[in-house]
C-alpha cells in the first residue's frame, strides 16, 4: 500500500525543535502501513506542551498527569472497516519526549519516532494496558524503528 505524503500532516504547538522530519515520518507511515496491512486516510501528528497534553488527558481520558502520547482514532466504525482508511490525531508532548530520551539514553530523534510508531500502533488497533501488551508493543516498536533506520 502506498500512501500520499497529504495523508500524513505534522504540527508543532509546542516550543521544543521536533528531530522528526516530513519525509522520515511518511516513511514510517509507510513501513508500518506495508507490514500491519493498514491504510491510513488522514494522521494528524501534533507535538504540543506538557500543558497541552495535561489538558488533553484531563478533557479526554480524565487523567491528569504528563505522557508522551494520546492517540484519537476518527474513522467511522473502525470494527466493521478493519484497518483501511484510518483517521487519526497523535498528540505528542515534546518535552516529555526529550526528557525520555535522556532517561533511556536514547537520541532524541530515535526516541521521536519510537512514539510515532507507538501511535500508529494504537490507532491499528495494538494496546498496552497490561504488561503483556506493553512488552509486545516494545518489540513491535523496536522492529519498526529498525526498518527505519535501514531504509534511510
Amino acid at each position: 500500500m502506498k500512501t500520499d505524503s497529504s495523508i500524513l500532516q505534522i504540527f508543532n504547538e509546542s516550543d521544543e525543535k521536533v528531530p522528526l522530519s516530513q519525509s522520515k515520518a511518511e516513511s514510517i507511515l509507510q513501513i508500518i502501513s506495508d507490514k500491519e496491512g493498514a491504510s491510513f486516510s488522514l494522521v494528524e501528528l501534533v507535538f504540543v506542551s506538557e500543558q497541552e497534553i495535561v489538558r488533553i488527558n484531563k478533557e479526554h481520558l480524565n487523567r491528569y498527569y504528563v505522557t508522551d502520547i494520546i492517540s484519537f482514532r476518527y474513522d467511522d466504525e473502525p470494527d466493521s472497516k478493519g484497518n483501511e482508511a484510518i483517521e487519526g490525531t497523535l498528540f505528542c508532548c515534546a518535552p516529555r519526549i526529550i526528557e525520555q530520551s535522556a532517561e533511556f539514553k536514547e537520541p532524541v530523534e530515535r526516541e521521536f519516532q519510537r512514539i510515532f510508531i507507538h501511535g500508529l500502533l494504537h490507532l491499528i488497533g495494538y494496546e498496552d494496558s497490561s504488561d503483556k501488551e506493553k512488552e509486545a508493543m516494545t518489540e513491535l516498536e523496536n522492529k519498526y524503528l529498525a526498518l527505519a533506520e535501514a531504509n534511510k
